[in-house]
């Protein structure tokens, strides 16, 4: 974690009594991407890893699907050293589809698909996942070490976090945010950056299960989606379609599967 959560001052109310209190508080900051000097699109987002949220971001959007890295170009900081303003070149004929029908103005850091122009629904279903056999009893202990890695959140309570795991339950990265879709981009984007993302096997997140999610990890090929949380309808439906293998509200040793 490059930046260091800030202390907000507050007070705590409890029954009758009222402490002052100096709390962590999650970052949420915005971030302008320019595509070849000209403004794409405007991310609401913790500020680490940038590179690997617009490589994973550009991936899972059909953005830029090329296996070479790009350059992130830093354009402006804040006070705080915090980017607000980075930008990318890409050839031309480098962008994918999505490059015209991604966000049109603002993502927030709440929901990935606000900013969208439309919602993308031409996945190619002749690329459904295989489904494959789990022993369930694996789940607890990926989400323990989910929970083990969760800095920021264990600080202060506010960010989300994804974690990837190999075939025989190795973490091989995670990712924290304020944003639930950004910590997906960013654990994918670090293995895009390393050559490694046909290792993904497991994906746990820390939050909701939503559309966008699903969609995310079918374009990664990841097949089994585990969440401490609850999923959407619209979640289940695609999950179902894709052939990826939903568990939810995955805490103390329970675990729903709905895909």
């Amino acid at each position: 974690m490059k930046h260091k959560l800030p202390k907000y001052e507050g007070e705590r109310f409890s029954n009758e009594i009222i402490e002052k209190v100096n709390d962590f508080i999650t970052i949420e900051e915005e971030l302008q991407i320019n595509i070849n000097n000209k403004a794409f699109t405007i991310l609401m987002r913790s500020p680490d890893y940038d590179n690997e949220l617009i490589r994973g971001l550009f991936y899972n959007e059909d953005i830029y699907s090329y296996k070479e890295n790009f350059k992130l170009e830093v354009i402006k900081t804040n006070s705080l050293d915090y980017n607000t303003e980075v930008n990318i070149n890409i050839s031309a004929n480098k962008l994918g589809n999505g490059y015209n029908s991604s966000r049109s103005l603002l993502s927030v850091s709440s929901c990935g698909i606000c900013g969208k122009q439309k919602l993308d629904k031409n996945y190619n279903i002749a690329d459904k996942l295989i489904n494959i056999d789990l022993d369930n009893k694996i789940i607890p202990s990926l989400i323990a070490k989910m929970y083990a890695q969760q800095k920021n959140f264990h600080l202060s309570g506010g960010s989300h976090s994804a974690a990837i795991f190999d075939t025989n339950g190795e973490l091989l990265v995670i990712r924290e945010d304020i944003g639930r879709h950004n910590a997906v981009d960013k654990s994918i984007g670090m293995l895009l950056n390393n050559s490694i993302l046909e290792k993904a096997k497991y994906i746990t997140v820390s939050g909701r299960i939503s559309y966008e999610i699903v969609t995310k990890v079918f374009r990664s090929k990841i097949p089994i989606l585990i969440a401490v949380s609850a999923p959407s309808s619209l979640a289940i439906d695609f999950a179902k379609e894709f052939g990826i293998i939903i568990f939810a509200f995955c805490r103390n040793g329970v675990a729903t599967r709905y895909s």
